[in-house]
């Protein structure tokens, strides 16, 4: 072999500059190639070329040739380990990371600081605790002293195990503090939902990267506080970053739990400008977004902007839940036909969509089939929320002993969400006996669950078993557990109003009340009378009323009625289940005023229109 035609013979020193240009631009051929010509003239066990020819198939992919040819070598130094092992790493392989690493302690090799980061990226990755503490016991068993990038990796693996005292044990001794130590521990703290120290830890921070914004935001966004993901990505603009696709995905959820529809279009419309509108999983999240912000019609269309044959399994499914939670069960079970019929195979979440739609449907026997069809045909085990779904959707139908059966019939320990629905069941049904088992299961599982007792609570009041609901909130008093208080969003030229339960704090407060009091009247004209059936304190019948009537989705309709215009549809977002006194007055309110209003409760969207609600009052 020779180059050019200079008559210059090939060495072995020619081999290693030549692999890493193949590895930069993954010429696999080409690396098999030189691998060749390296065996022909026996250059194939010098360690520079046998390091360089590893580095060439790692960065290919081929991490088993890479292994082959790392197993042959005679002569391992810590750079070939640490290429190996890096190799392990790109590939999700942490398990064979942590026992190479055993092999090369019995090799005799010492790990450098690059190598140890390396093995706890590994663990960090895997949420491996015990071997992350390990390599931190090794490292200090062998008074290795630790520089800032080997630090941060052991905060990092910290962090993203949970494990944020000892994180912030080794964060505290940092100085100064680094940006990406930083940052692991804001995503850390907002991981074990310690929102307030994530952000104290940002506001630290004397400069700050997208990485850094982007975690924090994800944070808020992940953490259940919107509208703060959203102030501080408006934050992020005035400071002059641009944001990524990462950012755009925690800003499109926020927007999506916000479920505020002007917001989303505000959003969108940021999207298009700043050039992320071809980018498949943007058109996917906003796909979702515009569904939870109320709006089919938007969803749909960028749904169908989308080429066909771009289309993946999350587009199908995220247009599917839309339909599913909106009540339209016809139309996700067709998209679900047509999903099929264009060749995309679903996964386990398009059926969880698909088994949700037909039990806020009442569709049992399409649910059935459904269930079936999951493993018969697609050899996908059901898990826990497939469970879910039918013991909803069997609950729901009155079908409580075969919802039972099925719940006892689980190959694995049912979940709370399981107990839950078979819980929520009865309440609906008033079935005493099944809804006190389903409870002390689920309460078993866990004590603290405000939701259960409220359930509970609820069937005693049913029955007019006034001594057991005592019993009941009596037990939640003395374990300090507070039944969540109901939560109303609506927004109104340009600004979002939140109205709690008998909320006395809205600056229009007494135009709120004065305005809820003339559409009372107006309604019991038509025939309104409140419904009292699911107070669960023993009051007489007007204070019961008046609690009734005092509702957060009252107050922000009413609010709605007074600064919206009425060609406007009332959008209004609700943290817990509309009741049955609420949805029929939102239907009254609907035909009475002739005005359209969208809620969006806990588990669906109710569309009321002319005195007709879109869940045909089976919710």
């Amino acid at each position: 072999m020779r180059r050019g035609g200079e008559g210059v013979g090939v060495d072995r020193f020619s081999f290693p500059p030549i692999l890493k240009a193949s590895a930069r631009v993954c010429g696999v051929k080409e690396g098999m190639e030189i691998h060749g010509v390296a065996e022909k003239m026996g250059f194939d066990s010098d360690p520079y070329v046998q390091t360089g020819l590893m580095g060439v198939y790692i960065a290919c992919g081929r991490v088993f040739e890479a292994r082959l040819v790392f197993d042959k070598m005679l002569h391992k130094d810590v750079v070939t380990w640490c290429v190996m092992m890096d190799g392990y790493c790109q590939r999700g392989l942490y398990e064979d990371v942590l026992l190479l690493f055993e092999e090369m302690k019995r090799s005799g090799v010492e790990p450098d600081k690059m190598l140890l980061s390396t093995i706890l990226s590994a663990c960090s990755r895997s949420g491996d605790l015990n071997s992350g503490k390990g390599i931190y016991d090794y490292i200090l068993e062998k008074n290795i002293v630790m520089d800032s990038h080997l630090k941060s990796s052991l905060i990092t693996m910290y962090s993203n195990c949970g494990s944020m005292d000892l994180a912030q044990h080794l964060y505290n001794e940092m100085t100064p503090k680094d940006l990406i130590a930083s940052t692991s521990m804001v995503m850390g703290y907002s991981k074990v939902g310690k929102i307030g120290a994530a952000r104290s830890i940002f506001d630290e921070l004397v400069e700050k990267d997208l990485v850094s914004w982007s975690a924090m935001i994800s944070g808020y966004a992940e953490s259940d506080w919107p509208l703060e993901a959203l102030k501080l990505f408006n934050d992020m603009q005035q400071a002059g970053l641009r944001p990524d696709q990462i950012t755009m995905l925690s800003v499109i959820s926020a927007c999506a739990q916000l479920g505020i529809l002007d917001q989303a279009k505000w959003v969108h419309l940021f999207i298009d400008k700043n050039c992320f509108g071809d980018v498949l999983s943007i058109n996917n999240a906003l796909i979702d977004m515009y569904a939870k912000c109320g709006s089919l019609e938007n969803a749909s269309r960028v749904f169908h902007k989308i080429p066909e044959r771009r289309r993946n399994v999350i587009t199908w499914t995220s247009m599917i839940t839309g339909f599913a939670m909106h009540g339209d069960a016809g139309t996700a079970l067709r998209l679900f036909d047509q999903m099929n019929a264009d060749g995309i195979e679903p996964n386990s979440i398009t059926f969880v969509s698909v088994l949700y739609a037909c039990s806020h449907a009442g569709l049992v026997d399409k649910g059935r089939h459904i269930f079936a069809l999951m493993t018969n045909k697609y050899n996908i085990l059901p898990k826990q929320e497939h469970y879910g779904c039918m013991v909803d959707l069997l609950g729901r139908a009155n079908f409580l002993r075969e919802s039972l059966d099925l719940v006892k019939s689980m190959p694995f320990t049912p979940n709370v969400v399981v107990w839950g629905s078979l819980l929520s069941a009865c309440r609906v049904h008033g079935d005493v006996e099944l809804g006190e088992l389903a409870a002390k299961r689920l309460l078993e599982l866990d004590p603290e669950h405000d939701g259960a007792h409220v359930l509970l609570s609820n069937i005693y009041a049913k029955a007019r078993r006034w001594e057991d609901v005592g019993e009941v909130r009596k037990f939640m008093k003395n374990r300090g557990i507070a039944k969540e208080r109901g939560c109303s969003r609506i927004e109104a030229n340009g600004e979002i109003h939140e109205f709690l339960m008998s909320d006395k704090t809205h600056k229009q407060t007494d135009e709120i009340y004065e305005k809820l009091d003339e559409v009372v009247s107006k309604l019991k004209l038509v025939g309104y009378a409140p419904n009292t059936s699911s107070v669960l304190v023993d009051l007489d019948e007007e204070e019961k009323k008046e609690v009734i009537l005092w509702h957060s989705e009252k107050l922000a309709l009413c609010y709605g009625l007074m600064n919206l215009g009425n060609d406007s549809c009332i959008h209004i977002v609700k943290n817990l289940r509309v009741c049955k006194d609420c949805h029929t007055f939102f239907k009254l309110v609907s035909k009475v005023f002739e005005r359209e209003i969208v809620v969006r409760d806990r588990t669906r969207f109710h569309h009321y229109k002319d005195g007709v609600c879109s869940c045909k009052d089976y919710w």
